[in-house]
C-alpha cells in the first residue's frame, strides 16, 4: 500500500508541475506576467542566441517524441513501473519546458508589428482561443489519462486500469488534430512578431507537422481500418479540406502525443 501511495503522490506532483508549467507558458509565449518571455532585446551575440534556442527546442522535441514511441515505452517500463510511466513522461516534458523558459535567449528585432487596436484585440483573442482549444481538447480526450492521474489513481485503489475507447467528440469531427490547431493559434497569433518568436513558431510548427506523421502511423497500427477511414474522411488540421462522408460517432480515436 505504501508503494501505491508513493506512486499516487508522484503522479499528483508531476501533474502539479505540469500545470504550473502550462500556466507559465501562457505568459512566456504571450509576453506578459512572467519574468522570462520569448521576446525582448538581445543579451548577447545573435548567433549564440540562435544556437542555444535551437538546442533547447531540439531537446524538447526529442524528449517529447522519443518517449512517446512504443519501442521506447517497451524498454522504459522495464525500469519505470507501468503505473507511473505516463506521469514520468509528463514530468520530463515539464522539465524540458522549464529549461527552455530559463535558458531562452531573446534576439530583438521585429518581423511585423500590428498597430491597429481592433486588429490587436482580434489577434489577442485568437491567441486566447488557441489556449482554450488546447485545454478543452485535453478534456475531450480524457485530461486525467493524458497527464497520468488516471493511471496512478486506479493503481492506488487496486483496480486494473480499464481499457479506454476514444470517439470523435466535437472538434474531432472537423479535424483529426484539434489540439495541434490550438497550438498553431497560440504560436502565430501575435500582434508583434520578433525574430526569436518567429524562430520558436517556425520550429514548433515544423515539429508538430512531422510528429503528426509518426503519430498517425502509430494510430493506424493500433486501430487499423477504423483510423484509415477516419483519416480519409476528416482533414488533418484545416477544416473542410477532406473528401468523404462525415466520420461516424463510433470511430475510435487516440490522443495526441500518446
Amino acid at each position: 500500500m505504501i508503494i501505491r501511495i508513493l506512486f499516487f503522490s508522484y503522479g499528483v506532483l508531476s501533474y502539479l508541475i505540469f500545470f504550473g508549467t502550462f500556466l507559465y507558458a501562457v505568459g512566456f509565449i504571450g509576453g506578459f506576467w512572467v519574468p522570462t518571455t520569448l521576446d525582448g532585446p538581445p543579451n548577447g551575440p545573435i548567433a549564440t542566441a540562435v544556437a542555444i534556442n535551437v538546442g533547447l527546442l531540439a531537446l524538447f522535441a526529442l524528449q517529447h517524441s522519443v518517449m512517446a514511441r512504443k519501442w521506447f515505452k517497451d524498454g522504459w517500463t522495464k525500469i519505470v513501473p507501468q503505473p507511473i510511466e505516463r506521469s514520468t513522461y509528463v514530468l520530463f516534458s515539464s522539465l524540458a519546458l522549464i529549461a527552455l523558459f530559463w535558458l531562452w535567449r531573446p534576439m530583438g528585432g521585429v518581423v511585423w508589428s500590428v498597430e491597429d487596436p481592433v486588429a490587436v484585440v482580434i489577434l489577442r483573442s485568437l491567441f486566447g482561443f488557441g489556449w482554450a482549444l488546447v485545454l478543452i481538447t485535453t478534456f475531450l480526450i480524457n485530461h486525467f489519462d493524458l497527464f497520468g492521474l488516471r493511471q496512478v489513481w486506479y493503481h492506488l485503489i487496486g483496480v486494473p486500469l480499464p481499457e479506454m475507447k476514444f470517439v470523435t467528440p466535437g472538434p474531432y469531427r472537423m479535424v483529426r488534430h484539434p489540439l495541434y490547431v490550438g497550438w498553431f493559434f497560440v504560436f502565430w497569433m501575435m500582434p508583434v512578431m520578433t525574430f526569436a518568436h518567429l524562430l520558436f513558431a517556425l520550429a514548433t510548427t515544423a515539429y508538430i507537422l512531422i510528429a503528426i506523421q509518426f503519430e498517425e502511423r502509430d494510430l493506424v497500427r493500433e486501430h487499423g481500418d477504423k483510423y484509415r477511414a477516419y483519416k480519409r474522411r476528416v482533414p488533418m488540421v484545416i477544416p473542410l479540406t477532406a473528401r468523404g462522408a462525415t466520420v461516424p460517432a463510433e470511430t475510435v480515436r487516440s490522443y495526441e502525443s500518446k
